[in-house]
């Protein structure tokens, strides 16, 4: 009932903004990154969803993003190897995690008030890693994956499912296959290339094009510099729900350890005001859906918020 309320802004063209980063702001405010800084730091955790909630947007997303069974497994040679060396309920874990992250997200919105009239968008991850498509595993091997993720956030109670960071056709359609097993809305966002198509080369309007046929609801960019959004967006306009959100910052491997996470560092460092004039100029090409990926703030959040009224 709730993404209802989305679905008639969408459908009378007013913008729709989303968060901004969420784990490069756990890092940004001194957590160690270890398990998503969930069981660490479940009050900063919140505090964020918090500060973006108080930032204006109107839609918060769950802060799963990457937080996969899969990647416990992929620590280890197999499941089987796990199991003998590794820690215990690795199996379980991040299901575990799904559902302390969902829990968090509706805290904070009790916390604002706004249980009643902001939706809980689910966030999903590419099986891999997010700038390689070229490790992206078979599309069975997608489909059960993103299965047992969907099923997870829904039954968690999460609005709707939103897959960020697309970078293949084929695992998209796998994922939206997954999704539209259960009752949930779906949105999916594709990282663009310098060329403004998929990151693996495919055509991002036929990705576009072949997702919305198939049910998506709204297709987004996002994961690319300023620059490599703005490219890309021609090829998502096309008369029905689209968005953006861009990275701030450079990227900063290595990637996915127990501790560390790859950091998005301000080398060159876009501010609040300019973040939301670049956002501003987006709406002006048909962008209806506005958002924040790593490296965006609160305070980035809040300046585009002032922007789109």
């Amino acid at each position: 009932m709730i993404y209802s309320i989305i679905k008639q802004k969408l459908s009378t063209n007013k913008p729709i903004l989303l968060d901004g980063g969420i784990g490069t702001e756990v890092l940004r405010r001194g957590v160690r990154w270890r398990q998503h800084g969930i069981e660490d730091a479940p009050d900063v955790i919140r505090e964020i969803h918090v500060d973006y909630l108080e930032a204006g947007i109107d839609v918060l997303t769950t802060h799963t993003f990457n937080l996969t069974k899969r990647n416990f497994i992929n620590f280890f040679r197999d499941v089987d190897h796990m199991a003998l060396i590794g820690a215990p309920d690795l199996s379980t874990k991040a299901m575990e995690l799904c559902r302390s992250a969902v829990s968090l997200a509706k805290e904070a919105l009790t916390h604002t008030d706004k249980t009643e009239i902001v939706p809980l968008a689910g966030s999903i991850s590419p099986v891999m890693h997010l700038f390689r498509p070229d490790l992206s595993p078979s599309k069975e091997d997608c489909l059960t994956h993103h299965r047992e993720c969907v099923d997870v956030l829904s039954d968690c109670g999460v609005d709707f499912i939103f897959f960020e960071g697309m970078n293949n056709t084929s695992e998209a359609q796998a994922a939206l296959q997954a999704a539209l097993e259960f009752d949930l809305p779906v949105w999916i966002s594709f990282v663009p290339g310098l060329d403004g198509n998929l990151l693996n080369g495919e055509s991002l309007l036929d990705a576009a094009n072949l997702v919305r046929s198939q049910g998506a609801e709204a297709v987004l960019v996002s994961a690319g510099s300023i620059p490599m959004i703005t490219k890309s967006l021609p090829n998502i306009i096309n008369g029905s729900p689209c968005g953006a959100k861009a990275i701030i910052g450079r990227y900063s491997p290595p990637s996915w350890k127990p501790d560390f996470y790859p950091r998005f560092e301000d080398t060159d460092e876009v501010s609040p005001r300019k973040y939301a004039q670049e956002v501003n100029s987006w709406l002006d090409q048909g962008i209806q859906i506005v958002g924040g990926s790593s490296g965006t703030t609160p305070e980035h959040i809040r300046a585009v918020r002032k922007v789109i009224g």
